[in-house]
């Protein structure tokens, strides 16, 4: 209590002249109409500018929230735009499928229709990454087409993808013959160009001309026989003298794959089944 009243002992002039000017103002504005005009439109000004500042500083601290809410509404739209596009692919598949022409050897499969995301056809050994899996029913071993012939085998399937061995591969063999002939090879790729292969193994009695048409010969679990796989192109020089090797142009355009067809064979694991029980048997696809 001391201490204030020396405080105002000590200030005194200074309180009694501010008295004096608050006191002054007050009758100045209450008084004079051009002077309240100035002073209403001046404190206007003023509480504008205050709140302003006191609106960007609540609008600072509130950045947060305002930003978790936008990420959780930009979430929704993902979801929701990834749902469309299923959607939309799902039509699209349902109208490629009603479209599509199916040769008369494949119309009693089903087929699963597949989008290439991964292709290779330069290296030495090509794969094909499809994106449809365990969860659409796709399974090892499985043939695998396109509108034009063969295109190779799945061999390996997770959940929604599969990767698939390429015409293209040396480790991919199909059983093939001449169209109307009942002489048969193997048709492997020899490593060089990505759109001929070689129709090996056929016996040296064998009549051909050039472009006459090969196809699957049936002989396999995977390809049903008369799936085009392509023309004679010339004849090619092999190492035994028994046998002679068609180079093959190939019908299926590797460099343009975009959508195939995954062979679905009720029968396969059952085939696949009897013709492996003996360990020393070698399956050709």
């Amino acid at each position: 209590m001391r201490n204030l009243l020396n405080f105002i002992m000590r200030y005194s002039a200074w309180l009694v002249f501010a008295i004096y000017v608050l006191l002054s103002c007050i009758m100045i504005f209450r008084n004079n109409p051009y002077q309240q005009h100035v002073y209403l439109s001046s404190a206007g000004a003023v509480a504008s500018t205050v709140y302003d500042i006191s609106d960007n500083v609540t609008s600072y601290f509130h950045l947060r929230g305002i930003n978790e809410d936008l990420q959780h509404r930009n979430a929704a739209l993902e979801s929701e735009a990834i749902a469309l596009r299923k959607e939309v692919q799902a039509l699209k598949e349902m109208q490629y499928a009603d479209t599509m022409t199916v040769i008369e050897p494949l119309k009693p499969f089903r087929f699963i229709l597949a989008h290439v995301i991964n292709n290779s056809i330069y290296r030495p050994y090509n794969y094909i990454t499809i994106e449809k899996g365990l969860a659409d029913g796709i399974r090892p071993e499985m043939g695998v087409v396109d509108q034009s012939g063969v295109v190779g085998i799945v061999n390996v399937v997770s959940e929604h993808y599969a990767r698939v061995i390429s015409l293209l591969n040396p480790n991919f063999r199909v059983s093939c013959k001449l169209k109307g002939s009942d002489v048969f090879g193997s048709l492997v790729w020899d490593g060089h160009s990505p759109e001929t292969a070689l129709l090996e193994e056929l016996p040296k009695h064998t009549v051909y001309h050039k472009g006459d048409t090969i196809i699957t010969s049936g002989y396999s679990a995977v390809f049903p026989e008369g799936i085009p796989v392509g023309t004679v192109i010339e004849a090619h020089k092999g190492g035994d003298d028994n046998f002679f090797t068609l180079r093959v142009k190939l019908l299926t355009d590797f460099s343009q794959l975009s959508t195939v067809r995954v062979i679905a064979n009720d029968m396969t694991d059952e085939i696949l089944f009897v013709e492996n029980s003996d360990p020393d048997t070698k399956s050709t696809f």
